[in-house]
């Protein structure tokens, strides 16, 4: 690897100190380094060409902001978790220099995973389109009152929903706020996502899993105000009458791994208590 890439949490010091750490031993050892704020897309993106791996150090968040800086392009990232679940990074801080020379000389292996778009149409406004790695939520505003939210898949009319909101994730969000509003965990590069209500009140209740195929439309149809979140930091307010278009993205996020592929499900109990590092050292 000729080019490397740290995007860092801009409001943790320990992540500025630890990519400043990162690029001074990656620098040692002939790699050109660009170190970036994690919310600073414009300026990433800047930097990204000719990058051969982007490295995020913080935690799941982190990652999530790296992904929207790469897509549409392919550069591959690895997750240094200094946050507390670190579902989709790779190892801990404390292991970083001992790790990070097998990944970059053996090269490890790349693991894909799919993505979600979202076109939102509102009134007087040219539709918009976003992409998200874990989760698309329409949810209720600032007042605490439910919305109704017109669910159809493919064409055929699903339910009205009664609820806080309404959560479409993919396997990889599957184990963050789907699960928290009770969806199942999907295998982290299964294809299927997932529909799934917030505290829903005498409407369908239950979680659904969708085919890759599948094409969700949530329409509001709600007196109160609504807000679109995608992966958690780009929010949107929404209105009666906005309709939002849910599928799969064409794009997806690539994530070079040096942890045994088979790794999942051996660790996933760690990780769900918070156990990160533990995990990380037993793969």
């Amino acid at each position: 690897m000729k080019k490397i890439g740290i995007l860092y949490h801009p409001k943790v010091e320990a992540t500025r100190t630890k990519a400043g750490e990162l690029e001074g031993f990656l620098k040692s050892k002939g790699i050109s380094v660009w170190v970036c704020s994690s919310w600073d897309r414009e300026n990433a993106c800047n930097c990204l060409d000719g990058t051969d791996l982007v490295l995020t150090v913080g935690g799941d968040g982190t990652v999530l902001r790296a992904v929207q800086v790469v897509i549409p392009g392919t550069t591959p990232i690895t997750g240094i978790n200094l946050g507390k679940l670190g579902f989709m990074t790779e190892f801990d801080a404390d292991e970083a220099r001992e790790k990070l020379p097998s990944l970059i000389d053996a090269g490890g292996w790349i693991d894909e995973r799919t993505m979600l778009q979202a076109e939102v149409i509102a009134s007087g406004q040219e539709p918009r389109v976003f992409h998200a790695l874990n989760d698309i939520v329409v949810a209720r505003g600032e007042i605490a009152r439910l919305i109704r939210v017109e669910a159809s898949i493919d064409g055929q009319h699903l339910t009205t929903y009664k609820t806080d909101g309404v959560i479409a994730a993919t396997a990889t969000g599957s184990t963050g706020y789907a699960l928290a509003a009770r969806g199942p965990i999907l295998y982290p590069q299964s294809r299927d996502f997932l529909l799934v209500p917030i505290a829903p009140h005498l409407s369908l209740a239950y979680p659904l899993v969708l085919p890759e195929t599948a094409e969700v439309t949530l329409h509001l149809n709600t007196y109160h105000a609504a807000t679109l979140s995608v992966d958690g930091h780009i929010n949107l307010s929404l209105s009666n009458g906005d309709t939002i278009t849910i599928k799969r993205s064409p794009h997806v996020a690539r994530f070079l791994r040096i942890r045994p592929r088979e790794s999942f499900y051996s660790s996933l109990e760690d990780k769900l208590k918070g156990k990160q590092g533990d995990s990380g050292r037993k793969s």
